[in-house]
């Protein structure tokens, strides 16, 4: 017999260091599968509770070679990658990434490829589909005429504690008791838990062979989003809410006022907008009869609320809309080379003796950004986050995903964690707007006299004459910003171990 015979059937997740991915892999392997995690940078995986359980290679789904390595041996294939960026590129890149998935999967005698899409309108013209929702529903048409079946999953708005709908929904709602809107807050939707999402995911590696359709997913609930803002409202026990509606306001338009009050950026927020122009509801639901309903499913949208911001309160967010890369963000590496072989490397390096533990320190700054804040200068973080906003960057607001720990490819603020050795460094990606690529490293660690000693290193790799423009513009203000953030940073460890110490100290023995 051969290995697939004897073994459990193993399945491919593509989009793995994103929202849906990262929550699926734990699903698919807990139900007894075997994965196989594709990522274009695996070492935001390293981390994940999961990822010693899991196989991790390197790939991108527009490279024939690794997707063609990834899909050797594999039983069942997802696909969840989309290109949510802007460019008038972006549907042809969706295009032939699907095609050559699709025919990789093929030649590697993949027995199903699993596709979650966007649920499209009825009786709306394709070309009065928004770019995004269009190229979700090419995508899926692509898997279906290809020669291996596909199950293409069509969900709209998905509820989850993490996910972007969720996020936008409840930054509007709890930020603005009164409200002026879009016409489309009117439009009805059949939104979906995240959990029923995985549900019937991880169902669709199980169906036969001859399957080869597309399938409507949703809860139980048919609202608009103007009813979505006011049933969260009370969920949230929240007062009422008062919200206008006003003709003007425009897909992009709406996509800066949704980037402006929350922390979905705008880059992502009109694509969301564009969806809710027409009416997304399910016009079957006979995925269950290859996945059945188990009682109390699918979930209802008020219970899913409920559950999201009970996982919001618990810091137990295993991932967010942020955890994959911002579309346009910078993500090359920290070089090796110091010189950038020959390039320009400029560096702002802080060091300082700390009178506290290495423990007491790295806690802090394991801690910065979020709510914790950056500690230095709060006025000039806020305004580089607000320019970065306006831009189209991140800003500040997407906060953090757990309020103590952090791991590898999580986003912070406008940075992104791309290497951390736990109680010794942690350094930062920036992705916010610059003509440049830049870094941020802290440690923890002692000096040649066995003290705490802390290191700060700030990086900026110019591109071009702007960039250049751009660092000694700001390096007056670098005294301030970062001088005064080392010497914050200490001070909070200073304090965290006093205050660690006074516990102890009043605890009986």
């Amino acid at each position: 017999m051969s290995g697939r015979d004897t073994q459990s059937p193993h399945c491919l997740v593509t989009g793995a260091t994103g929202y849906i991915g990262g929550r699926l892999v734990p699903e698919l392997l807990d139900a007894g599968y075997r994965v196989r995690c594709m990522a274009r940078s695996p070492d935001k995986l390293r981390d994940h509770p999961w990822a010693g359980r899991a196989e991790v290679v390197r790939g991108d789904v527009s490279d024939p070679d690794s997707v063609g390595d990834a899909l050797r041996g594999i039983d069942v294939a997802y696909y969840l990658v989309h290109a949510l960026r802007a460019g008038d590129d972006f549907e042809e890149a969706d295009r032939k990434a699907a095609r050559l998935f699709a025919e990789r999967a093929q030649a590697a005698g993949v027995r199903r490829i699993v596709y979650l899409g966007g649920l499209t309108p009825a009786d709306v013209p394709e070309r009065e589909l928004s770019p995004h929702l269009r190229s979700r529903a090419e995508v899926g048409e692509t898997f279906l005429r290809a020669a291996v079946p596909a199950t293409v999953l069509r969900a709209a708005v998905i509820i989850g504690s993490g996910s972007a709908s969720f996020e936008m929904l409840r930054y509007l709602t709890e930020r603005l008791p009164a409200m002026v809107t879009p016409k489309w807050v009117g439009t009805r939707i059949q939104p979906i838990a995240v959990r029923d999402v995985l549900r019937y995911l991880v169902g669709s590696a199980g169906m036969p062979d001859e399957v080869n359709r597309a399938f409507d997913i949703g809860g139980p609930d048919v609202v608009t989003y103007e009813q979505m803002m006011r049933r969260y409202a009370v969920v949230a026990r929240l007062p009422h809410r008062l919200i206008l509606r006003v003709p003007m306001l425009t897909p992009r338009l709406s996509g800066l006022w949704i980037g402006l009050i929350t922390p979905v950026p705008a880059s992502l927020a009109r694509p969301l907008a564009e969806s809710l122009r027409h009416e997304v509801v399910c016009r079957e639901h006979e995925i269950a009869e290859y996945v059945p309903d188990p009682s109390g499913a699918p979930i209802g949208f008020d219970q899913a609320l409920t559950l999201a911001l009970q996982r919001v309160r618990d810091a137990q967010v295993t991932t967010r809309w942020s955890s994959a890369s911002l579309p346009g963000a910078p993500s090359d590496p920290l070089p090796s080379d110091p010189d950038w072989a020959g390039g320009s490397l400029y560096t702002d390096r802080r060091v300082l003796a700390v009178d506290a533990s290495p423990k007491a320190l790295w806690q802090v700054i394991e801690g910065i950004g979020g709510d914790n804040g950056w500690y230095s200068f709060p006025l000039a973080w806020a305004v580089r986050g607000w320019l970065d906003r306006l831009v189209g960057g991140a800003g500040l607001r997407r906060g953090r995903r757990d309020a103590a720990r952090l791991r590898v490819g999580d986003s912070l603020d406008f940075w992104r964690v791309e290497e951390i050795e736990q109680g010794r460094l942690l350094r930062l990606r920036a992705e916010m707007r610059l003509p440049g690529l830049a870094w941020l490293e802290m440690r923890s660690d002692r000096d040649e006299q066995g003290r705490t000693r802390y290191r700060q290193r700030a990086l900026f790799h110019p591109h071009g004459l702007l960039g250049h423009v751009y660092w000694w513009s700001v390096s007056p203000f670098h005294a301030v910003v970062f001088g005064g953030m080392a010497r914050n940073i200490a001070k909070a460890a200073l304090q965290a171990d006093a205050s660690h110490d006074g516990q102890g100290a009043a605890t009986p023995g």
